[in-house]
């Protein structure tokens, strides 16, 4: 009896150890002295420890292998990501980057965020609930590229009229853009572009991966070429929507816009 229950007891330990091994339930928000920047994801991602938790001194492989592990990215997308955030590093010839620095403005962070006012207000690292409730007012039950677009078009109008220094270059423009193609493809269906607005909704407001809600790893990984797809299918439906007496139409290739960036900051 006595070796029953110590077998039962290693097994139940064991199945707790194997648990709290799990970056996907191992949630923890920042400490003091920890840094999260303006990226709703990669504060998630430390928040798991996918990233560093102090969100400090982040590599190409910290990011390469973080976001494999987190949400099944190739390497390509991470070094892609990784030539932009160093750029904001202000230390010259860097190797690694903190969360906090991404924070400069009209690199990666910039003005018309989804969930963030523009820096002309105020930290835009830090999470405005009233700026997101506008962008969450656009989205339907299901998420997709139009009401996606809709949100993009309606939070650049609001910031516009209320930020005298609002500027949004073409990179920043296509930054939006990838982002929305983004979060739909991860959190919901690459192929369809639909995504649960509660899994939306939970992962901004907590900064934490909707796995409570049903959501898992995605099992496909995404490419350089499905977020390009991707991107163009968001732009399609943001270009439809563009008001040319309230913003400016542009035609342009944005994932060729993203590509000139990158070849900028290198």
């Amino acid at each position: 009896m006595r070796l029953a229950a110590f077998l039962s007891l290693a097994v139940a330990a064991a199945a707790v150890n194997v648990s709290n091994s799990d970056p996907f339930e191992q949630w923890h928000g920042p400490k003091a002295g920890d840094v999260r920047g303006p990226c709703p994801f990669l504060n998630t991602f430390a928040n798991h420890g996918f990233l560093p938790r102090t969100g400090k001194y982040i590599t190409l492989d910290d990011l390469t292998n973080g976001l494999f592990n987190a949400v099944n990215f190739d390497a390509n997308i991470s070094a892609f990501l990784f030539d932009f955030a160093i750029s904001t590093n202000p230390e010259p010839n860097s190797t690694w980057f903190s969360l906090d620095h991404l924070t400069r403005h009209n690199v990666l962070e910039h003005d018309a965020s989804l969930s963030r006012v523009d820096a002309f207000h105020g930290h835009a690292d830090i999470f405005n609930q009233e700026a997101f409730d506008e962008t969450r007012s656009h989205w339907g039950d299901i998420v997709n590229v139009e009401s996606g677009a809709a949100a993009i078009v309606a939070r650049m109008k609001t910031c516009k009229s209320t930020n005298p220094q609002y500027s949004l270059s073409q990179l920043g423009e296509a930054f939006i853009l990838g982002e929305t193609a983004a979060f739909i493809s991860i959190l919901g269906d690459a192929e369809t572009l639909t995504v649960e607005k509660t899994r939306v909704e939970y992962l901004f407001q907590n900064e934490r991966l909707p796995t409570e809600l049903g959501w898992k790893r995605p099992e496909a990984q995404f490419t350089t070429d499905i977020l390009v797809r991707n991107l163009q299918a968001v732009a399609v439906e943001y270009q439809k929507r563009l008001n040319s007496t309230v913003l400016r139409k542009r035609g342009v290739d944005y994932a060729e816009r993203l590509m000139d960036g990158r070849a900028r900051v290198l």
